[in-house]
């Protein structure tokens, strides 16, 4: 048996039996079928059998509720919707851009409200995010996000706060200025993920862990296949993010790609009161030494390096969290964000990846095909804390056949076009990657933001 407390920080500080569940033993009948006990697939059974206390709900899960990357990510919980604002803007207009937007906002205060209710101790803080500029070339950028805001009316919860004014609350060496955004919440995302587990357990929904599913029928009998056998039911929730690349029937409508996180010893107060950032609010920055960084509640820096890599035909590996280039990367930028911590010789107790899913074109799906009994909330693009809240309570909506604000929104009818076959699809995110990083040199070394995208930037945000 797996030690699953190994896998992240977050699950061996859970505050949870990680115990597997036991798994399904013969074929069983439902009316809604689940296939994943990570965000997605809880927040749609918690708003199902909220909204129907009567729907016999299964979960399937090949491992541990929390186990992907619900238990393994930097703890963001933001009103940050994955496909960039100034695209949605441009392709959906501006009323639907606010709406998503609006939603977000409810996702992020709607998982804390959840979490009172529930008695989820997830370490929920809502003190909200900074976006940092630490290079001059980088300043623009939070400039023209607001700006865009600003044309859907949103501009309210954002302000630009300058170098000497951050510094007075954070001490991040180098920065220039920095986007806060009220609506972000800190929080333990294992400790959530478990904890909205027995909430819906107790709510009378069944979780069959160690039950690894193998493919699914459509109608007009949808089931999920496992070895251990099926499940039956009207409709069918593929909610595996990243793990869906494992399935042939969807296989290439998501890409996998890892994360990578590092986390310090507990640092002692005295510290604390040189570094600051005593309101916990979350924190990232773009750049080569760039990452996402969570304080937590006892007293560590998480930090998550952005170095994803994308395995050879979506093949994803328990060795492929282990990436000592990565983590020895992500401990030498959090020492350089934070000279202290070299200075005082503070120590890196873990380090650990995950995968996340990214859909071709980064729009997140969040759709219910009725013909089919197939729905599916995926494609977070490593923004899932919060997006996958509200994923699950559109899919509620539609799966209970609710017409709403949310069920007009584009992703109940996206459909991500697949991704290249391979080799062709590493090569060419090889390719993004290398262009990316070029242009962040280019730029730093010219200290101007580049109005040319590169190739491999016009690839990525088509």
């Amino acid at each position: 048996m797996k030690d699953y407390s190994g896998f992240s920080f977050w699950l061996e500080t859970s505050g949870d039996d990680l115990t597997p569940r036991p798994g399904i033993d013969g074929s069983i009948h439902a009316d809604i079928a689940i296939l994943g006990a990570g965000f997605s697939g809880l927040w749609t059974a918690y708003y199902l059998i909220k909204q129907d206390p009567s729907l016999r709900i299964v979960i399937l899960e090949k491992e541990i509720a929390g186990f992907g990357a619900s238990g393994r990510n930097g703890g963001w919980c933001v009103a940050e919707f994955p496909y960039p604002l100034r695209s949605l803007i441009d392709n959906y207009g501006p009323e639907t851009a606010r709406s998503i937007q609006e939603q977000m906002v409810q996702s992020v205060n709607e998982i804390g409200s959840v979490c009172e209710s529930e008695g989820i101790d997830a370490h929920y803080a809502k003190t909200g995010t900074f976006d940092i500029a630490r290079s001059p070339h980088q300043v623009p950028e939070i400039h023209e996000h607001l700006d865009t805001l600003t044309e859907i009316g949103q501009e309210a919860d954002f302000r630009i706060v300058s170098g000497p004014e951050l510094r007075q609350d954070i001490r991040v060496s180098n920065v220039q200025a920095a986007l806060w955004n009220r609506n972000g919440a800190s929080v333990q995302p294992a400790a959530l993920a478990r904890g909205l587990a027995r909430a819906v357990e107790k709510l009378g929904v069944t979780i069959f862990e160690q039950t690894a599913v193998t493919g699914y029928e459509t109608q007009p009998r949808p089931r999920l296949k496992t070895e251990r056998g099926d499940v039956w039911a009207e409709t069918l929730v593929l909610a595996g993010e990243a793990y869906l690349s494992q399935l042939p029937q969807v296989g290439r409508q998501i890409m996998p790609m890892t994360s990578h996180m590092v986390v310090t010893e507990p640092l002692p107060d005295e510290l604390w009161a040189q570094i600051g950032w005593g309101n916990r609010q979350v924190i990232t920055g773009p750049g080569t030494n760039g990452g996402y960084l969570n304080h937590t509640r006892d007293g560590r820096i998480a930090f998550g390096a952005y170095r994803a890599v994308n395995p050879f035909r979506s093949k994803i590996t328990d060795d492929l969290d282990q990436q000592e280039e990565i983590f020895a990367h992500a401990r030498t930028s959090a020492r350089e964000w934070f000279p202290l911590l070299r200075l005082h010789g503070i120590s890196f107790t873990h380090a650990w990846g995950g995968v996340f899913g990214v859909p071709r074109d980064r729009m997140p799906t969040m759709r219910y095909d009725r013909e089919t009994g197939i729905a599916s909330t995926r494609g977070y693009t490593g923004e899932g804390v919060a997006t996958s809240n509200l994923g699950g309570r559109m899919l509620a909506d539609q799966i209970l056949d609710r017409v709403t604000e949310l069920t007009v929104l584009p992703m109940a009818s996206h459909h991500s076009p697949d991704w290249e076959m391979e080799p062709l699809r590493w090569a060419g995110t090889q390719l993004v990657k290398r262009g990316l990083q070029r242009a962040e040199r280019q730029a730093k070394e010219s200290g101007e933001k580049s109005d040319k995208p590169t190739l491999a930037q016009r690839i990525w945000n088509r």
